[in-house]
């Protein structure tokens, strides 16, 4: 059987404190998860077992190819839109202006990746692809010995590997630094910059062992002049172009800090006659938009946090204690006959069955939450030693993900956090909610689960960090980093010119990567600028607004407000603004950045204006009504 559900382990650790082996970069952390009990999560193992056991014709597992060398190399190149340099005459040539954007070590990332696919294919005795160097320059390369390993197959919890080369590098230690102070964390330089600046020099920490488990640094996005972007303020076309380059900007942090980055091939998805369970995101949300447009999460996943956030917040052991699996069994064939019907009575449902329930959806999806794809990468942030650092790769990861699987975690995200914070009442707290949530995120039918012998307790441990990680800072790894956006810019501004490439334009244009990024922009900026923001659906009128260094997006919104109440204003429709006292309330309100470099981009209250129209001085400026407020008409 265990063949067949590879959920299952082939032994279960004892549940005392006895550590298995550790690697170096994880014996601090181990230290502090020692004291943490993971009987919840061998538990909640032992109910999934229990429940893949009374359906094991359901638990087939898919072959997983392992891919020859200069295949993975291949496929990443395709996947940031770079395959046009593997002589691909079908590609977009336009993809090639991604490459006037990139950072030194992002374009380090991509030389790499090249070099190792020139190798394999001339190891094949194949025609050769242009070398490297006539594309970016001549640029130190120093082959580290992981590339030049042949390909192992590589398990599903230990997918990023140390290179031997980097381990002479500084150790940084993952214990925490300053405890129960703030720390910044900068969005403003790409994270390979920056963990490239630090290994160059001689970053020293003074760093105290985290003794309580559950103490977590505080971190601090400290907004810059155009203040700071989440995911959901750009427009769709430009979130597009996201992942390509959060996947880029990952494999040149990964590949700074020594660690290699392998993913799975994305599996073929098995067609299913249910309508609920064990149906893919994208099906789910095709179905529901027909009945709620625009839908962002399964209507189904809503209905299970919805019951469990009225009624089952204040139960003790809430996830942590399974309900009947008869019961839950019962439950879900109901619910794919009566739940678009509107029939099922959730009322009649004990909470313990719909937590039950909630994990059962999260675990029977045809690909796990996490995608089949990038699962092995989440795992594998565990091993990275540095808090900081885990979370921009996870903050990279998570944008990374397509947009249902996203919309998905974060709704399941945020109901965590508020068991959490009922710890007082349900006996929850995140450590618990943590080891009870890894194994429904990271053992998934469908993929291989290879453990190493005597890992189990490391790995475990590892997964419900990283759970627990994305529980408590989910507000900063749904951020979009400002380098990130800046390059959206770039490659927005570059595509409005529609180059038209050849080889010699591609040289010229390429070598220039690590020149430009050393030169500062000498732009005679307006000390201040006289400009109109447009709010048509509001108002028939423009507004004027005279712009200086100190000019925020708040200070037109009040100016909007301030002449909305006392100048009568011809209001389009009333019923489009909010009253509150009387006033037009200005945090109802939104400004958004619409053209020019973006395609739309709602502002933080904080961006400096005369910097952002000395950044995007074509662009339009528009007040909307802020979508997510409630209305009081």
């Amino acid at each position: 059987s265990t063949r067949h559900c590879p959920w299952k382990m082939n032994q279960l650790p004892p549940k005392s404190p006895v550590a298995s082996p550790m690697s170096e970069s994880t014996n601090s952390r181990g230290e502090v998860l020692d004291n943490l009990s993971m009987d919840s999560f061998w538990l909640e193992v032992e109910n999934i077992k229990q429940s893949a056991e009374a359906e094991q014709e359901e638990c087939s597992l898919a072959d997983v190819k392992i891919q020859e060398e200069g295949e993975a190399e291949a496929e990443w190149l395709q996947d940031t839109g770079l395959s046009e340099l593997l002589g691909d005459p079908g590609s977009d040539k336009d993809n090639l202006v991604l490459l006037s954007t990139l950072t030194k070590t992002q374009a380090a990332a991509v030389q790499r990746r090249l070099d190792t696919y020139s190798r394999s294919r001339r190891r094949k005795n194949k025609h050769p692809v242009r070398d490297v160097r006539d594309i970016f320059g001549v640029v130190s390369s120093e082959d580290t010995a992981a590339e030049k390993e042949e390909s192992s197959p590589d398990p599903l919890w230990h997918n990023l590997r140390t290179s031997n080369t980097q381990r002479k590098t500084q150790d940084y230690s993952c214990t925490v630094r300053n405890p129960g102070k703030e720390e910044v964390f900068n969005m403003d330089v790409a994270y390979s910059e920056q963990a490239a600046v630090l290994l160059k020099g001689s970053f020293l920490s003074e760093s105290r062992k985290l003794k309580d488990g559950n103490a977590l640094i505080r971190f601090k996005i400290p907004k810059g002049r155009l203040g700071v972007t989440r995911i959901g303020d750009l427009s769709a076309q430009d979130m597009k172009k996201i992942p390509t380059l959060a996947l880029i900007e990952l494999t040149a942090l990964c590949d700074i800090l020594g660690f290699e980055l392998k993913r799975n091939k994305a599996a073929k998805l098995k067609t299913t006659e249910k309508r609920l369970f064990g149906v893919p995101l994208n099906t789910l949300l095709e179905n529901d938009q027909k009945l709620l447009p625009n839908t962002k999460v399964p209507l189904l996943l809503q209905a299970l946090l919805s019951c469990l956030e009225k009624r089952g917040l204040e139960t003790e052991g809430i996830l942590r204690v399974s309900g009947s699996q008869t019961r839950i069994k019962s439950l879900e064939q109901k619910l794919e006959r009566d739940f678009y019907s509107g029939l099922f009575r959730w009322d009649e449902v004990h909470q313990n069955d719909v937590s039950g329930l909630l994990k059962r959806f999260i675990r029977e999806l045809p690909a796990p939450l996490l995608t089949a794809e990038y699962l092995p990468a989440f795992a594998a942030v565990q091993n990275i030693p540095d808090l900081k650092q885990r979370l921009q790769a996870l903050n990279l990861l998570i944008l990374i993900l397509p947009e249902p699987n996203r919309n998905t975690l974060k709704a399941l995200l945020e109901f965590l956090s508020k068991v959490v914070a009922r710890e007082n009442n349900n006996k929850m707290n995140l450590w618990n909610v943590s080891t009870v949530m890894a194994p429904n995120l990271f053992m998934h039918k469908g993929l291989p689960s290879k453990i190493p012998e005597g890992k189990e307790k490391q790995l475990a441990e590892g997964a419900a960090d990283v759970v627990r990680m994305m529980i408590h800072y989910q507000d900063l790894l749904w951020t979009v980093s400002s380098f990130l956006v800046a390059q959206v810019r770039k490659l927005n501004e570059s595509n409005s010119k529609r180059y038209q490439f050849c080889d010699k334009r591609i040289k010229n244009l390429l070598r220039k990567i690590h020149t430009d990024k050393d030169k500062v922009e000498k732009n005679q900026r307006e000390p201040s600028k006289i400009v109109k923001v447009h709010a048509s659906l509001l108002l028939k009128d423009s507004l004027e607004v005279h712009l200086n260094n100190a000019t925020r997006v708040a200070d037109v919104l009040r100016q909007f407000q301030k002449n909305l109440c006392q100048n009568g204003w011809n209001i389009v429709n009333t019923v489009n603004l909010l009253k509150c006292n009387n006033s037009t309330e200005y945090t109802n309100l939104l400004l958004y950045e619409v053209g020019g470099n973006i395609g739309e981009h709602c502002l933080d209250p904080d961006t400096y204006l005369l910097d952002l129209y000395h950044i995007n001085p074509h662009a339009e400026w528009i007040i909307k009504q802020n979508p997510s407020y409630p209305r009081m008409f």
